[in-house]
């Protein structure tokens, strides 16, 4: 089943506004609360294969989409479309935290972060490189997670006095143990097969207080991709997302002893709670020098991850700077020292 968002006024398509949180039409610029929006001018087609194949109830054209895309733009006139049987029963995300940067306002900061760079090539800084930058909506599962911890250990604390003309060091040894309860809220993990696990982790924290209940108006306008993993097979990334967390409580507990010998450390992490949802990422490709780098920025927060080209010749400036620096601080101690010019 295929969803067009048709304006009222004009009859041309709308797509989600970032700005405000409505539907907007490109055309007439009339927009729609979400909320209220009337069902009887959703444009609906059905697909005979909803795997691959749809129709675009905006010009007629035939596009083939891959299995997992759930949202995108018809490639011959641009209409946006929402692909909804992709969203449906056990496909249907929970929730979504809508775009609030719009493709203008992304395109602005990523060429302000790229003329920040202080190592980058002179050419790259410039930002006049960008192939295309696209709004998807990434698959993801946030987990409530609960781990039972036990730890038993072997601690000293130490002592040192003096008397007389004696300094005497006194060590204390103790049998430790703890009995931990953790709970981990919202624990994001990508559900993409696509994208990159190292961006789509950087591009943390989101605003889980941002959360709405899904709608597909949300998705007009933007790619979106429906889960290729589900809860399950992404639970043991949930579980080393949060080990370092767990690890430095367990250590913190451990804080009044001056050494620590673990014996026996038992962690039993489940999953209580696991929500699909979508999250809002804007992904830019920029070409410079006949190579393409990938770039995400988090469409709510506008943070930026990714890694650009660097400059040989700044690198080495920057590094001759520094050693210039330290040998400049270096006389200066020799001369205060000396007591003479040098």
């Amino acid at each position: 089943m295929i969803l067009h968002y048709k304006c009222p006024g004009c009859g041309s398509d709308m797509a989600f506004n970032a700005e405000n949180g409505d539907l907007s039409c490109h055309s007439c610029g009339r927009q729609e609360n979400i909320e209220k929006y009337p069902e009887e001018l959703k444009s609906i087609r059905f697909s005979d294969d909803e795997a691959t194949e749809f129709h675009c109830e905006n010009c007629g054209a035939v596009l083939i989409t891959a299995a997992e895309t759930a949202a995108t733009n018809c490639g011959f006139c641009g209409a946006g479309v929402v692909i909804a049987d992709r969203l449906s029963g056990q496909l249907a995300p929970a929730k979504v935290i809508p775009f609030t940067i719009s493709k203008e306002e992304a395109m602005a900061a990523f060429k302000k972060w790229c003329s920040k760079g202080l190592l980058t090539p002179k050419g790259f800084m410039h930002a006049d490189r960008i192939k295309n930058i696209t709004g998807i909506y990434v698959p993801f599962w946030l987990f409530d997670l609960n781990s039972k911890v036990q730890v038993s250990a072997e601690c000293t604390k130490v002592r040192t006095y003096t008397e007389g003309d004696y300094i005497y060091t006194e060590t204390k040894f103790y049998d430790a143990f703890r009995d931990i309860n953790l709970d981990y809220l919202k624990i994001p993990v990508d559900a993409s097969m696509k994208m990159s696990d190292e961006l789509m982790d950087k591009l943390e924290p989101y605003p889980y207080d941002q959360l709405k209940e899904f709608k597909t108006p949300y998705l007009a306008g933007y790619m979106a991709e429906k889960y290729q993993y589900n809860d399950e097979e992404l639970l043991p990334r949930a579980k080393d997302k949060i080990g370092g967390y767990i690890d430095s409580y367990i250590s913190s507990t451990f804080s009044s002893y001056h050494s620590v010998l673990y014996k026996n450390k038992h962690i039993d992490t489940r999953n209580v709670n696991s929500h699909y949802v979508l999250l809002p990422v804007w992904m830019i490709s920029y070409d410079y020098n006949k190579a393409e780098y990938t770039f995400a920025m988090n469409g709510q927060t506008g943070k930026i991850v990714g890694k650009p080209p660097i400059s040989r010749g700044r690198v080495t400036a920057w590094f001759s700077g520094i050693a210039a620096g330290t040998f400049f601080a270096l006389k200066c101690v020799s001369y205060m020292m000396g007591g003479g010019f040098w």
